[in-house]
């Protein structure tokens, strides 16, 4: 397993990170098996684990997580997430949140201290310094190693950068966006300003919410019901599908499966430092770690910028964060009166 520098921290993580965001009652439910995906994962050389307070009832994938790195838990890089609603008036990125809700995190991961503090969206409700304040002093007081964030645009990177600089704060070492085959947007500003800042990057769904694993096309087989609950729109988007028509043609005549082909593409990019592998089952996730050596040459790679430009999304995931300058009409509509 390729192992690359997460951003300027000076830590080694591998290539492919393991996400556990379907550990528990939102995937697999079996615990013993969720447990022995970690231990298969980090078998085959993957050292980087991603998981989030909010996945699963009352931090269930945490909980899993820190059950499987019994007697692990040296070899491992281990990031989560705070932000998310873990129940009414319980989330949000406030300083009281945040030092209340590290301590439930460290608590269910049975460790004393965490890698990497990501927050899981922006919090326009919250100045940033009063958030980065908070971080800082966790990081000073050990209990965790470096923070980061998810889903942030650029703007707001770089204006978390500029308040880390300005008031003497800890940096955010790290962005985790989403990136795919099909989503290729975070190429035009995203990725650029983490590289100028020195940011490691861990990009989530390379496999496009499982259009990209070739089973959900047309004539197919049907995608689970939660799947078409959760995306509905990502499921269904005909452009997307068109897409993918296309990268499996790609991927035959270069004699890759589309998975495989879809991850490699992932950490191609010289700004991405690592894709998050999110299997549901063993059997998944043995079929991804069977494609994490894969390389694409440059004629395929050509191939693929023809389908998808460079910088552009065929269309949103649903889940994707969308900034309330957006959403909420009274910020893009003047009133009259």
């Amino acid at each position: 397993m390729q192992m690359r520098l997460l951003g300027r921290t000076g830590i080694k993580v591998s290539a492919y990170c393991l996400g556990t965001m379907k550990f528990g009652q939102i995937g697999n439910p079996d615990h013993g098996e969720c447990v022995r995906m970690v231990h298969r994962a980090l078998d085959a050389g993957i050292n980087f684990v991603d998981t989030a307070d909010v996945y699963g009832p009352g931090g269930e994938s945490e909980e899993i997580l820190g059950a499987a790195l019994r007697g692990r838990r040296d070899d491992v890089v281990v990031a989560t997430k705070v932000n998310g609603s873990m129940g009414p008036g319980r989330g949000g990125s406030s300083r009281r949140w945040i030092v209340a809700e590290v301590e439930q995190s460290l608590r269910r991961l049975r460790t004393d201290h965490i890698d990497l503090y990501q927050l899981h969206h922006p919090d326009p409700d919250t100045e940033l310094e009063e958030t980065l304040s908070a971080l800082t002093d966790l990081v000073r007081g050990g209990k965790v190693r470096a923070v980061g964030s998810s889903n942030f645009p650029a703007s707001e990177i770089v204006a978390a950068q500029w308040v880390s600089q300005r008031a003497g704060l800890a940096r955010l070492r790290t962005e985790q966006p989403t990136y795919s085959l099909l989503n290729r947007g975070i190429e035009s500003e995203i990725l650029p300003v983490c590289h100028r800042y020195g940011m490691g990057v861990l990009v989530w769904s390379p496999l496009a919410m499982g259009l990209l694993t070739g089973r959900y096309r047309p004539g197919g087989e049907r995608p689970r019901e939660a799947q078409l609950r959760f995306v509905p729109r990502h499921m269904s988007d005909e452009r997307k599908h068109a897409a993918v028509e296309q990268f499996a043609r790609v991927a035959e005549e270069a004699g890759l499966s589309l998975t495989h082909l879809a991850l490699a593409f992932a950490v191609n990019h010289p700004a991405v430092t690592s894709a998050i592998l999110g299997p549901r089952t063993l059997s998944q996730l043995d079929d991804l770690l069977a494609g994490t050596e894969t390389r694409l040459d440059d004629d395929v790679l050509d191939r693929i910028d023809e389908i998808v430009a460079p910088g552009a999304d065929v269309g949103p995931i649903d889940v994707s964060y969308v900034p309330p300058s957006l959403t909420d009409p009274k910020l893009r509509r003047r009133t009259h009166g």
